[in-house]
């Protein structure tokens, strides 16, 4: 196992910090931002999803490799009023496209979050690898790997984490930006 150092308040800060002076990361998750907030808050029209979806998933590098099905799944399931209400179960749902032989669970998660980031925190594999580890090194939370692939039990790991090491005081975006440069520096070659 990789030495990590312990999550604690001061090591998030660092990483926060650090975040910020990721200019192409920055300057993507401020477009994103304009994007989703400023420019298309919502997802009536089919265009303005498929603007949205094929965005993130080129700044995220998800992999879809025919993002059409993908925004016309969104726009069909009328997604705004679950997003508003923070309805987990949404991941879900815009993860599994009838008619393609792939779920699209972390883009899903993204998607999601970049509407209600306080709601929605991103799932990705470098998140998935820090929970494990220190799942396994200090016993934080009981949980397999595949649980973090439910959306739902991801969000109760997340908490525990949170609890765990006193991170409370931040929010899931804080957290994510840590975990997922934690997952780049530690995991990346793996």
């Amino acid at each position: 196992m990789p030495d990590i150092p312990r999550p604690c308040k001061e090591e998030v800060e660092e990483y926060i910090k650090n975040w910020y002076d990721l200019e192409n990361y920055v300057n993507q998750e401020n477009s994103l931002n304009k994007l989703f907030f400023d420019l298309i808050p919502e997802n009536k029209l089919i265009e303005d999803i498929l603007i949205k979806a094929s965005t993130l998933n080129d700044f995220y590098s998800t992999n879809i490799f025919s993002i059409f099905p993908v925004a016309k799944h969104i726009h069909e399931l009328d997604i705004d009023e679950r997003l508003e209400e923070g309805d987990l179960s949404l991941v879900e749902d815009i993860a599994n496209v009838e008619g393609m032989n792939k779920r699209f669970y972390s883009f899903a998660s993204k998607y999601c979050s970049h509407h209600n980031p306080d709601a929605f925190p991103i799932f990705d594999n470098y998140v998935s690898r820090v929970l494990v580890h220190f799942r396994k090194q200090d016993m934080f939370a009981k949980f397999t790997h595949e649980d973090l692939r439910d959306y739902i039990k991801f969000n109760e790991v997340l908490d525990e984490f949170a609890r765990f090491y006193n991170l409370e005081e931040f929010s899931r975006k804080e957290l994510d930006m840590y975990l997922w440069q934690l997952g780049k520096k530690y995991f990346a070659r793996f």
